[in-house]
């Protein structure tokens, strides 16, 4: 999926150590443009956080998966970004859908993929 917007707020870079190695992790939230601007958080794996202009401000295209897994009995769902390149005044995506009607989710999200286990979310 893809979707398009202005990056409003940069979290804490957040790293760590775990049993493949160390890991790195960078979230940023995206306000989307329209009638019913939406704001998204992604996180941002490993060495593609050097690759990014991440930088508040900056108009981005984001190209992401959703995954969403059960723990206990609910259900926590995180916005993976695999690519962020400058988007220089493309019109925005909506991400496959084109109803603005619902609310934006919250964005939960985990630490390294071998760390999915060890959390409990």
């Amino acid at each position: 999926m893809e979707l398009s917007g202005k990056i409003v707020q940069l979290l804490a870079l957040q790293k760590g150590d775990g049993k493949n190695g160390g890991w790195k992790k960078q979230e940023f939230v995206i306000e989307t443009s329209g009638n019913y601007p939406k704001k998204v958080c992604f996180s941002l794996w490993g060495d593609k956080i050097d690759q990014s202009p991440l930088s508040e401000g900056t108009a981005v295209k984001v190209s992401f998966d959703v995954e969403s897994r059960e723990y206990n009995g609910k259900w926590y769902t995180d916005a993976k970004a695999w690519k962020v390149e400058a988007d220089n005044g493309s019109s925005p995506s909506r991400g496959g859908s084109s109803d603005d009607s619902y609310p934006a989710g919250e964005s939960f999200s985990a630490g390294g993929a071998d760390e999915l286990n060890d959390l409990p979310f």
